[in-house]
């Protein structure tokens, strides 16, 4: 009864987001702007176009960046809290039944050293400066780079969006920057896929600097994957200060803004695209790369069977011989086999909850890849690849503090995609500001009515004179029309700075980014406290062991005395 409930629910959101499209006053607005003009994206040959062209596209954004966003945001902020809390009780229920709970895998390697040694000497801590520096500059040199790569593909966006605004397709010119966005996010694939490729040097030993080069190749990968998204969250559109946001690439200027609806709709798009080609095309490869190096392998050591004399071949019909042998015959695998796949989990964890406000549909995606995605490991594990050697643990090591670090950046980011790349800020103070429910003289003013939001969208765009763009801009079409055109910002239109609503905004996004994440951070805390780690089986039973060990020795002392 419950998972009907929840399956009604969810039926009834999509159809209440679904059935809002055309409902929605903001979206209404724009669909119907067939007099607004919007600045061109480029100043050569870039035509300019109207805001109700974009009707679709403002839809769609609806569907994401609503009053439901916030409420979504908090629930995973807690989901994660919750999650990582019921898998650390798991956890040691696990440990407690293979009677791991207190092992100490330091103490278990000199143990194995000193069996094989008797004259080893334990491996002293060392820390070396240099060493530190070379490292620091290594990191700071692969951000730099990282950087460098979300830059060239803003600068492919940008680009790109000019170019197909100036193309003989029809359809090219119409959806410039939905093709733009959605071919940058296929760039974007490519690198993550061709950085994740690059080799890393692996530690001489696994316990020592297993915690090192985990951090290391997860912030390497965590930056290539999020370096591009980052950007689109917040700082895409707003990082120049020329009026309507001009940049100057390739000695023309481009205009580098969001669509008038919000920049969150490229955020969903970007991701979308790359969780989507990372669960097809990276599980496709990730499986039949072991399956075509497990037939070539095989192939090779086919024909040697034929050399075999008669006495081998009788070996080999012994069962566990021959159950050896077939294992042999399997891909190789070493100690850091499983490191790829705890990375793989942890960046999609981050995908599912960091930037899970502009892209509800991760955790759902997510579902249905572990799903797949179980059964082709343990088809990898015992078809295609040598048995793994066991070795103990009594949990993930440095991976729970990855998570729960992860956990925290989920509050920071979903609450600055609320505040700065979605539109519910500005919205809300149109609503009990400027809207004309302000302006009436009732004092019972009914705010949940969609006439509050009256010309948002007009209040939201600037006008741009057409005798402030350079001389040498060539102007066609609609600019013999007009003499001024709207640009999404909040400028005057005398000398382009700052109006007072753009303040009113900026107080508004800090104040709603502390609030949120002060609730959501006390929130997880709380939560973190209500549900205890270990749970009341696992420690009776441990206090039952010390309580039996402690009364054994007591009687073993007093027999002796």
């Amino acid at each position: 009864m419950p998972c009907h409930a929840m399956f009604m629910r969810l039926c009834y959101a999509c159809y209440f987001a679904v059935a809002s499209l055309h409902s929605f006053l903001s979206s209404k607005e724009i669909c119907e702007a067939n007099d607004t003009i919007m600045c061109p994206l480029c100043d050569q040959k870039c035509p300019f176009w109207l805001l109700a062209d974009t009707c679709t596209y403002a839809r769609v954004t609806h569907m994401i960046d609503n009053e439901g966003t916030v409420v979504f945001a908090m629930f995973m902020a807690i989901w994660a809290t919750v999650f990582l809390e019921l898998w650390k009780r798991q956890r040691a229920q696990v440990v407690t039944n293979w009677e791991l709970y207190g092992w100490d895998e330091d103490e278990e390697e000199l143990a194995m050293e000193l069996i094989n040694n008797l004259q080893h000497e334990p491996r002293r801590y060392r820390h070396s400066y240099l060493r530190s520096t070379i490292v620091l500059l290594l990191v700071l040199l692969m951000i730099v780079v990282l950087i460098g790569i979300a830059h060239a593909l803003v600068i492919y966006r940008v680009i790109a969006t000019a170019l197909f605004t100036q193309s003989d397709s029809e359809f090219f010119r119409e959806q410039a920057n939905l093709v733009a966005v959605m071919t940058g996010a296929v760039l974007h694939y490519i690198t993550i896929v061709v950085m994740t490729k690059v080799q890393t040097a692996k530690p001489r030993t696994f316990s020592q600097r297993e915690n090192n080069f985990t951090i290391k190749i997860f912030l390497f990968q965590f930056l290539t994957n999020f370096s591009s998204l980052i950007y689109i969250a917040f700082f895409l559109g707003r990082i120049n200060g020329h009026p309507g946001n001009y940049v100057r690439i390739a000695g023309k200027w481009r205009l580098e803004e969001c669509h008038p609806s919000g920049c969150i709709t490229d955020l969903f798009i970007q991701m979308a695209i790359i969780m989507m080609l990372k669960q097809t095309i990276s599980n496709v490869v990730e499986y039949f790369v072991p399956w075509l190096a497990h037939k070539i392998r095989k192939r090779q050591k086919h024909p040697k069977k034929k050399h075999l004399v008669l006495g081998e071949e009788e070996e080999v019909e012994d069962p566990c011989k021959k159950q050896w042998l077939s294992n042999y015959q399997l891909n190789e695998v070493n100690i850091f086999s499983l490191f790829d796949e705890f990375l793989e989990m942890v960046i999609q964890y981050s995908f599912t909850t960091i930037f899970v406000a502009a892209f509800p549909l991760a955790p759902l995606l997510a579902f249905f890849n572990n799903l797949f995605e179980i059964r082709l490991d343990a088809i990898k594990m015992m078809r295609l690849r040598r048995r793994m050697v066991p070795r103990k643990a009594n949990d993930i090591g440095i991976w729970l503090q990855v998570l729960e670090a992860i956990g925290i950046l989920a509050v920071i980011g979903n609450g600055l995609v609320i505040a700065i790349t979605s539109d519910f800020i500005p919205v809300q103070v149109y609503k009990y500001t400027y809207s004309p429910c302000m302006k009436e003289n009732s004092t019972a003013v009914d705010f949940t009515k969609q006439d509050c939001l009256t010309g948002y969208i007009n209040h939201s765009l600037s006008v741009f004179h057409i005798k402030h763009f350079e001389p040498d801009t060539s102007l066609a079409g609609l600019a013999l029309r007009r003499l001024c055109y709207r640009y999404r910002d909040y400028r005057n239109d005398v000398d382009y700075s700052y109006t007072v609503q753009f303040w009113h905004v900026f107080a508004a996004r800090l104040a709603f980014l502390i609030l949120f994440e002060h609730v959501a951070l006390c929130v997880k805390l709380i939560a973190a406290w209500y549900v205890p780690d270990v749970p009341l089986s696992v420690k009776n039973h441990l206090l039952d062991e010390k309580h039996n060990n402690l009364r054994k020795e007591l009687r073993w002392y007093s027999t002796e005395v």
